[in-house]
């Protein structure tokens, strides 16, 4: 019994190389209770490295409790309660030097059904990680309403008023207030594909659908786009430098960051915003800069969260736009950049691979 009980706990430690790739705390420990196996990402949550802890009883070296001040694994009670147990639900749980962390555990049972427990499986999250998820769920929740207040307003104010007092409106006041309208829809519109866009980039399903994609090309449309909305047209220079290789990119996405980016060149920016566009050793570099006042250094790492804005007195747009244009990049395989522009303003400057097509 001792020697089987010794190979599987060698068994088990041999696994530690395996379970350092994973990017939530574990701790494994025999029947006994006994730490087996310690991966990198608990000694990181707990500050117990593996040396620590591996031979030595779990309250030993991690002294979990609950809220109450109770030793989680005295009341966890793993070897007793119903032989079908085989799991202890997800708990907020205190380390001695206060910090709190997720802790959940698996019962490793044998035979699987009603046997013995012969291992327990303890995985560790940081519950700082989740709070500040569920912060800033909160603040998308405000933001979104909040924008969304302003155009449904007014969208109910204008065909309200119409509804009731038709007759008393001249043909060009009723043009006005269906323009003001139709602006107010758009804008929740794009507010809806903002949230339905951050939603993938969290989640992981943004999808790219790769085509050959003229850059140059898209980069003339976005700012045709900007003059016939009323941009003076020498506000926008477009360069185009070497000869650029074929890029197999989703247009509709590389369309939406450029126009991402200028918008916020625009917006936040003076003078001229210039479009360089130039091949790389192994796909297209895109820099898009102003003349403005830029960004200061200590605000660069900030730049690409969500609800960011520049300068607080020109506020606009919900702070995603960035965001979404860095999940947009990376799912092409690309990054993105910001710096000081050679004129003083900001540079927003992304890489994309070539690509090859995407046949799935």
């Amino acid at each position: 019994m001792h020697g089987e009980h010794t190979d599987e706990r060698s068994a088990d430690s041999a696994c530690v190389i395996d379970v350092d790739d994973l990017p939530d705390g574990l701790v494994v420990t025999d029947r006994d209770g006994h730490v087996l196996a310690v991966n990198r990402a608990a000694t990181r949550l707990t500050g117990v490295t593996r040396d620590r802890a591996v031979g030595r009883h779990l309250r030993d070296v991690f002294s979990f409790r609950d809220h109450d001040g109770r030793d989680w694994w005295k009341w966890f009670d793993p070897y007793g309660g119903l032989p079908s147990r085989a799991r202890q639900p997800e708990l907020p749980l205190r380390v001695p030097g206060g910090q709190e962390m997720l802790v959940a555990a698996r019962l490793v049972r044998r035979p699987e059904r009603g046997g013995p427990v012969v291992r327990v499986v303890i995985t560790l999250r940081d519950a700082g990680a989740r709070a500040r998820l569920e912060r800033s769920r909160a603040d998308l929740v405000s933001t979104v309403a909040h924008e969304l207040r302003s155009p449904l307003t007014s969208v109910k104010g204008f065909t309200a008023t119409l509804l009731a007092k038709w007759t008393r409106f001249t043909d060009d006041q009723k043009l006005v207030m269906l323009e003001t309208v139709n602006a107010d829809a758009d804008r929740v519109t794009r507010l809806i594909t903002e949230l339905l866009d951050v939603s993938r980039i969290e989640s992981g399903r943004l999808e790219i659908h790769r085509q050959v994609v003229d850059v140059p090309a898209r980069a003339r449309k976005i700012i045709a786009g900007r003059v016939a909305a009323g941009e003076p047209e020498d506000r926008f220079r477009l360069e185009v430098r070497g000869e650029l290789p074929e890029t197999w990119l989703d247009q509709d996405k590389i369309d939406q960051v450029l126009a991402n980016l200028l918008e916020n060149a625009v917006r936040h920016g003076r003078g001229t915003v210039t479009i360089t566009i130039e091949p790389n050793d192994w796909g297209v570099t895109v820099s898009v800069r102003d003349q403005g006042e830029g960004i200061p250094p200590e605000l660069v790492t900030r730049v690409f969260r969500q609800f960011w804005r520049g300068n607080a007195r020109r506020r606009g747009g919900t702070g995603l736009g960035l965001f979404i244009v860095k999940g947009l990049i990376e799912a092409h395989g690309g990054t993105i950049s910001v710096r000081r522009g050679p004129e003083g303003g900001a540079e927003f400057r992304f890489t994309v691979p070539t690509g090859t097509p995407d046949f799935a």
